[in-house]
């Protein structure tokens, strides 16, 4: 098994990244979707339970589906340093410390160490956690070795974020790695990087 990760400026986008993966057949229960939530664009009504679905390894078949890619059944998390999100899957339960259905508190490393223990290097887990942070939606899943390369396409192929790119224009304000004691972005803050990294350079 390898662990392949993407990170999008938007949802849409990784939602269709999710299709793709189903479609080559990585299994719902290996895919998880961490998507930043600070704008307040999903409403779970305060009846989530995603935490409890996510530690129970349900897939993103029970939480992911509707027209046009919309989320539903999904739950809103908070992860250190990154803030309100709209997660599930394997890697959001990690990420928050769900244990037997409940938030207890960020896992040892929170999103980092999530992913650096599923195989990603740490180098690129900060990069990934700062784009979430920064209003972007992250896409990770466990495959196969047989579909390790058609995945590793899928997620580099499907409008995602360039992460070599993106470190090098974080780097260039000041940035030095993913904080999870940093404030989260605002949805104002949010935005404005969204917009800026829209722009040509």
């Amino acid at each position: 098994m390898k662990t392949v990760t993407g990170l999008f400026d938007n949802y849409d986008d990784a939602s269709d990244a999710v299709g793709e993966l189903e479609a080559i057949g990585v299994p719902q229960a290996d895919i998880s979707i961490v998507a930043n939530n600070s704008d307040d664009w999903y409403d779970d009504g305060g009846t989530s339970n995603a935490a409890e679905d996510a530690a129970g390894g349900a897939g993103l078949g029970a939480v992911i589906g509707g027209a046009g890619g919309l989320l539903t059944g999904l739950g809103i998390m908070a992860i250190p340093g990154v803030g309100p999100v709209v997660a599930a899957g394997w890697l959001a339960a990690t990420a928050v410390g769900a244990v037997g259905g409940a938030v207890v508190g960020g896992a040892a490393g929170g999103i980092v160490g999530a992913l650096t223990e599923s195989g990603v290097p740490e180098r690129d887990a900060h990069v990934y956690a700062e784009g979430v942070r920064r209003g972007g939606t992250m896409v990770t899943a466990r495959v196969s070795d047989e579909l390790a390369d058609e995945a590793e396409r899928i997620l580099g192929e499907s409008n995602s974020v360039d992460l070599q790119d993106r470190r090098r224009a974080y780097e260039a304000g000041g940035w030095t790695g993913f904080d999870a004691n940093a404030d989260p972005y605002t949805d104002i803050e949010a935005e404005r990087d969204r917009t800026r990294n829209a722009s040509p350079l």
